[in-house]
């Protein structure tokens, strides 16, 4: 059975060196989880019930590693997105020259920003993003870490979409078998580990920062292994804030 409360321990991968072979071929591995899961599919309904008063303009992926789940949403909602900043924070630039050009191709401009994530929370963000994106990453941190990058999004963006690992028995069975797909040790390993850290019921929305302006937030689980929150500033708030950033001003 899943855990009855989160277990978060640190996965094998993040402390790898991006060029261990072992590190390459795990993110290759996880391109074939995510298409698995359904991990697009799941992650463009999210953005979609968000119904964004204008296409985002300025969009931040925390945690995006190689960028290519980001790359083919960004192919899915072409050409309707178009002349998009797009900023990947990472500890690593992990993003291809041929990753690089196909977001070119889409009339998207790349910069990776290489730093810890709790490092760029505690900074300041005078430009808000109209669209701060997650996928597999909020799972890595603890009770005391989250309300920290919780607060720091809801300062930074206009509207938040994470897709996690879910816990529950059934995506625990699901990671036991993700060596079916040709997974190596590391992914095998991490994908245990991350379920044990994932998320149900109304977790998430917990550690969403209640002194934050008017917010719609949402939960839900993302069948058949995922875990969504969304969080959208409501039309009058983001009308209301200053920056070129914002998404009412599309």
């Amino acid at each position: 059975m899943a855990a009855a409360s989160r277990i978060v321990v640190p996965e094998l991968l993040d402390e790898l060196a991006p060029s261990d072979p072992r590190a390459c071929r795990s993110r290759r591995d996880l391109r074939r989880v995510h298409r698995a899961m359904g991990s697009l599919t799941i992650l463009k309904q999210a953005i979609m019930r968000l119904k964004l008063v204008a296409p985002p303009r300025r969009i931040l992926e925390l945690g995006g590693g190689d960028g290519s789940l980001m790359l083919r949403l960004a192919q899915a909602f072409a050409p309707h997105w178009r002349d998009v900043e797009f900023t990947v924070l990472d500890r690593h630039d992990l993003l291809t020259a041929e990753t690089r050009e196909a977001y070119a191709a889409l009339g998207w401009r790349v910069t990776v920003l290489t730093q810890d994530v709790l490092v760029w929370a505690s900074g300041e963000h005078p430009e808000p993003v109209d669209l701060c994106v997650t996928s597999l990453f909020l799972h890595h941190f603890d009770a005391d870490k989250l309300p920290i990058l919780m607060s720091a999004i809801a300062r930074s963006a206009d509207a938040f979409v994470a897709c996690e690992p879910r816990r529950s028995a059934f995506a625990r069975i699901g990671s036991q078998l993700i060596g079916l797909l040709g997974t190596n040790r590391v992914t095998r390993e991490d994908a245990v580990k991350s379920v044990d850290a994932g998320f149900a019921a109304r977790e998430l929305t917990a550690f969403w920062p209640r002194s934050a302006p008017a917010w719609d937030c949402d939960e839900r689980a993302a069948p058949p292994f995922l875990h969504c929150f969304t969080a959208l500033r409501t039309v009058t708030a983001v009308r209301t804030r200053a920056g070129p950033g914002s998404a009412a001003q599309g």
